[in-house]
């Protein structure tokens, strides 16, 4: 089954033969014979790249005391080139004994659900949760439940299935506020990144009272210390994910895009791209806690020295693992096509984590990143021992 921090469990490479592209997948560890984690498509994706997150998959999945391993899918191509759309068809189809029996898999950087569930219908696995779903009394039933919490209206005119993961995020950061007893309208944020994890975040903690009063995008920084209007900035995105400058209010300061991160501001969420802090960046952060939205924005490198600077990270496999857990909790029954509900659970689970690692943190001097790989080791080992005595841990209504 594998430790979180081990070795994976399994690693497979293949070539497209039509368009000669690499594609990959690392199962990391099986609990219940299963393992979950998205399938992303970018030009550049390593094998290194897809183990990297298949270990974070499998931290996810043990924080969140879901009974289910952790894998990662990964294609070398560019989505928009006009062959990828084959190249997905082509790999999930060679990946088809994994899907069929053990990898749960879903949407992931260039790889919308859509997209992979099309994939999915065309092959006859009808949606990508295919290995889980499979598993239930009554298929249709779980299988309808699945697609109705995905397709959720939330208010904005957006689906639950989308907004989910940024909801998570901001759980996060919240659960931070109420470990360090900050009142929400005096509590500053500043979001790297404004697109599904980022703007989703901001504009839950906006709409929770917080000031966010940086938000960066690949054009640059946008500023106000009394906060941004969130909701309209996020309307004026173009279809490159970007704000239009044209449409943003007057007395908001333009600033250069590594601004963000060097803002006074209690909470930090970089939510753009890996490695995004370095030691470089380091002395420039001015935040007092940085909360990992992207995969991997902090270096481990950088991490230590923030942390000799008295500057705490929740790490990523806790602070962005709301939509993977989310997806469980619907798969499980747990929550429903209701947003009441799943919000809930989510804000529940996340308001009970993040004190723990920060109390880890002042009491004990642990990083809340060794916190949380501690319980994601107490949860492996409780699974290899239920699986070892022969107790069911996975049932599917």
């Amino acid at each position: 089954m594998g430790l979180v921090g081990g070795e994976p469990l399994m690693k497979v490479t293949w070539t497209d033969p039509v368009t000669g592209c690499n594609g990959f997948l690392v199962v990391h560890s099986l609990v219940s014979g299963l393992a979950t984690g998205g399938t992303r498509m970018r030009a550049g994706c390593t094998m290194e790249e897809v183990e990297h997150l298949a270990r974070g998959m499998a931290r996810k999945t043990a924080v969140f005391e879901l009974p289910v391993g952790g894998a990662k899918g990964g294609i070398d191509c560019d989505p928009k080139d006009p062959q990828a759309k084959g190249v997905l068809r082509r790999y999930l189809q060679a990946m088809r004994p994994w899907l069929d029996a053990h990898w749960v898999t879903a949407e992931d950087l260039g790889v919308p659900q859509h997209l992979i569930d099309e994939a999915f219908e065309e092959l006859g696995m009808h949606q990508s949760y295919h290995a889980a779903i499979r598993r239930s009394p009554d298929v249709e039933r779980t299988l309808r439940r699945v697609r109705a919490g995905l397709n959720a209206p939330v208010p904005g005119g957006l689906l639950l299935g989308d907004v989910v993961g940024g909801y998570g995020v901001a759980q996060c950061c919240l659960g931070v506020v109420h470990a360090r007893d900050w009142a929400h309208q005096e509590t500053t944020v500043a979001v790297q990144g404004v697109g599904t994890m980022g703007g989703g975040a901001a504009f839950y903690l906006h709409e929770a009272g917080l000031k966010v009063v940086a938000m960066a995008d690949a054009a640059g920084t946008l500023y106000h210390p009394d906060g941004l209007d969130v909701p309209a900035l996020l309307e004026a995105r173009d279809r490159f994910g970007e704000i239009d400058r044209d449409q943003v209010p007057a007395g908001v300061e333009l600033l250069p895009r590594e601004a963000v991160l060097s803002q006074e501001v209690d909470v930090l969420i970089p939510a753009a791209v890996s490695f995004a802090i370095g030691t470089d960046q380091v002395p420039e952060v001015a935040a007092r806690v940085i909360v990992e939205a992207a995969n991997n924005p902090v270096t481990p490198e950088a991490e230590e020295l923030l942390s000799t600077r008295g500057i705490p990270v929740i790490p990523d496999f806790v602070a962005n693992a709301g939509a993977a857990a989310w997806a469980w909790w619907l798969l499980l029954g747990r929550v429903d096509a209701d947003p009441v509900l799943s919000f809930q659970v989510l804000r529940e689970e996340m308001l009970a984590k993040i004190p723990l690692l920060l109390a880890a943190w002042d009491t004990e001097g642990h990083t809340p990143r060794d916190a949380a790989l501690m319980l994601a080791e107490q949860r492996t080992e409780q699974n290899r021992a239920a699986e070892e005595s022969g107790q069911a841990l996975l049932s599917i209504p």
